[in-house]
């Protein structure tokens, strides 16, 4: 899922991606926008996991809910 596609469907994607990643509040949710790379900022931050790693769920996350 490239950055365009990430952000533009930003509103249907919020939900799905506090189902998979539930310590994301509702304010990170907000901040983040739809920006991808803050997506892994605020996974990195509140699951204590490295970039790579954040990055990793990321794409194994965008690989199952590709339209």
């Amino acid at each position: 899922m490239n950055k365009d596609i990430f952000e533009g469907n930003w509103k249907q994607l919020k939900g799905k991606v506090q189902e998979q990643w539930g310590k994301l509040t509702n304010d990170d949710l907000d901040v983040i926008e739809g920006k991808r790379d803050q997506v892994a900022g605020k996974i990195q931050e509140r699951y204590g996991i490295t970039k790579d790693e954040a990055e990793k769920q990321i794409r194994t996350w965008e690989s199952k809910h590709k339209h």
